[in-house]
């Protein structure tokens, strides 16, 4: 007979799927459930009254942490250090921020001594992999409750949910404006559903929030000057900051000047294909100076073995393996690449586009001297003879044959 549950810790956003989820896990399990609340950067307005709003819905008690700069400087730094993109275009947004809820949750578990866990994922996308996956790997004892995933779960359409929660007359955020199923934080904001379902339909103006249509951006460009240590930003035009705000700050000048918008359709861990727009102002233009940065710091060997393992690193956290012991390895050989990615380097963002106006380095391998059609003491072309000759020794000898 399976061990009864008597508190469950929820993953509690205050949308509608986890404000109909919490009375119905209180309504199935007959024990208590505590609200947890997650503040990664998704603002104010969507955190406004949350804990008034769980209690309301049946929470025994509603925790709200302020996770702002732990997930900019431990999570959204360490991916960027890494250089991950996910398909190339994909920023991450969405997949970093849930393993860092996910231990939170995990956290105010043992905290309050629950013995179950629960998330609000379908089972259709990537977030259900993302969250169980780091129940799994930082406490294996937990239950895991995923009510789209259980046979007995009948609230599995927004209809339904909305009566669900008229019915046991439970506060929900229903607003006809809101047509899109939308996922904010520090780092971006993601729009999924109605006309984007179709990828025949471009994107509405109507449809960016944390930036401006292209349209309307600014017939003048902005800078931003950007300072790094060992690959990590420090500082925002000379001032130093803290993670979240660096982010913070160059959001709003990114978001101002349409930088950082994506459309794609892209591949999910589960096999569909999944159309989404992103907005990644602030993190497109860290990438683009962190690229730069590394252009003149890294020696070729180092740069192309890095971009290798971009690639894998950008899978597994897009998969959801945060908590495995293979980031913690390619965080390692990464930490090593970023010894002397320290300097600094100028941002210009204008109509939709971040572009590197310069960048420099105490630690650069770049030599004019060397870089320069004038031949000097340097280098000595003739050597340069000898060494293609060995280098295209196979293709010489192909063509012979």
């Amino acid at each position: 007979m399976a061990k009864k549950i008597k508190r469950i810790v929820l993953a509690y956003s205050g949308g509608l799927d986890t404000s109909v989820i919490l009375p119905w896990l209180k309504e199935k399990y007959g024990c208590e459930v505590i609200a947890y609340a997650a503040d990664v950067g998704q603002g104010a307005g969507e955190l406004e009254g949350i804990e008034d709003k769980a209690l309301a819905s049946g929470a025994d008690k509603c925790v709200v942490a302020d996770l702002r700069r732990e997930f900019a400087e431990t999570y959204c730094f360490p991916m960027l250090q890494a250089g991950a993109i996910y398909e190339k275009r994909y920023m991450l947004g969405t997949s970093i921020a849930r393993p860092l809820i996910a231990k939170g949750q995990v956290d105010c578990a043992r905290k309050h001594k629950a013995d179950a866990v629960a998330h609000g994922a379908t089972g259709k996308g990537n977030d259900q992999v993302r969250f169980e996956l780091t129940y799994m790997a930082l406490a294996p004892r937990l239950t895991i409750v995923a009510p789209w995933k259980d046979p007995t779960f009948e609230l599995t359409s927004r209809e339904a949910a909305v009566e669900y929660a008229k019915a046991r007359k439970i506060p929900i955020p229903v607003s006809k404006k809101k047509i899109y199923s939308r996922d904010r934080n520090l780092w971006h904001i993601s729009h999924e559903g109605a006309d984007l379902e179709d990828p025949a339909n471009e994107p509405k103006d109507d449809l960016w929030v944390m930036s401006v249509p292209l349209s309307k951006a600014p017939a003048r460009p902005g800078c931003v000057q950007i300072g790094f240590k060992a690959g990590v930003p420090v500082a925002v035009d000379g001032v130093r900051l803290p993670g979240h705000e660096i982010i913070a700050k160059l959001n709003a000048l990114g978001g101002k000047h349409a930088v950082g918008q994506v459309d794609l359709v892209e591949n999910r861990l589960v096999g569909i294909k999944s159309r989404g727009a992103y907005e990644t102002p602030g993190g497109t233009i860290l990438y683009e100076a962190h690229r730069a940065l590394e252009s003149i710091t890294l020696d070729r060997d180092t740069l192309h073995a890095k971009q290798r393992v971009a690639l894998d690193y950008a899978e597994m956290v897009y998969n959801g393996k945060w908590f495995c012991p293979l980031r913690k390895a390619l965080d390692a050989f990464v930490a090593v690449t970023q010894k002397n990615v320290t300097g600094t380097v100028r941002i210009t963002c204008f109509k939709g586009r971040a572009a590197v106006a310069s960048v420099t380095s105490p630690k650069s391998l770049y030599s004019t001297d060397l870089a320069s059609f004038t031949m000097g003491a340097e280098y000595t072309p003739t050597d340069a003879t000898g060494f293609i000759k060995l280098y295209g020794l196979q293709m010489r000898g192909r063509g012979k044959a």
